[in-house]
């Protein structure tokens, strides 16, 4: 009887998508967005390679001059020994320019934006990104018309997809 071959989980390919904060395009308008470089380590690379990620309860600060990116989710890399695993929720340091920081930050403090991460992806040289957008807050009635547009867009593809069969 022929053995079973253990099957390993694919690799993400460049300009391939992790992560994306769905709930962040639910919860926010997004304005502005701007791709920044991450600091992770080689267990973060080959788990993010293997897809796997959680940007949900994720959110940007800035300490000390820099932004962090704080709560993202990456789980421990099975493969490794146990002195190289990584903590899954560690803070992790976002590489922008000054003037990016600055301009982000002051949107922050001053016009009541919040920055909000909102996926993570390998670019088409094979680097980790993660995307962040300047967000402002919706309200009840925001959230409940973006509730009635996905509805109808849903049933208008619904309707197409009848009346071309």
């Amino acid at each position: 009887m022929a053995k079973k071959k253990d099957k390993k989980p694919a690799l993400l390919s460049t300009d391939a998508v992790i992560s994306d904060n769905r709930k962040a395009h639910f919860e926010y308008f997004l304005e502005d967005k701007t791709e920044a470089g991450i600091v992770l380590t080689g267990t973060e690379v080959k788990s993010l390679r293997h897809g796997q990620c959680g940007l949900q309860e994720s959110h940007i600060a800035e300490k000390k001059g820099e932004l962090w990116l704080w709560n993202a989710h990456i789980p421990e890399y099975q493969q490794a020994g146990p002195h190289l695993q990584h903590a899954p929720r560690r803070p992790r340091k976002l590489l922008l320019k000054q003037k990016q920081i600055d301009k982000l930050v002051g949107a922050v403090s001053r016009d009541g934006y919040t920055i909000v991460p909102t996926k993570i992806y390998f670019n088409a040289k094979g680097l980790a990104k993660v995307e962040i957008a300047l967000a402002k807050g919706k309200k009840e009635y925001d959230k409940r018309q973006t509730i009635k547009e996905r509805d109808w867009n849903r049933e208008k593809q619904r309707v197409l997809r009848n009346d071309s069969e």
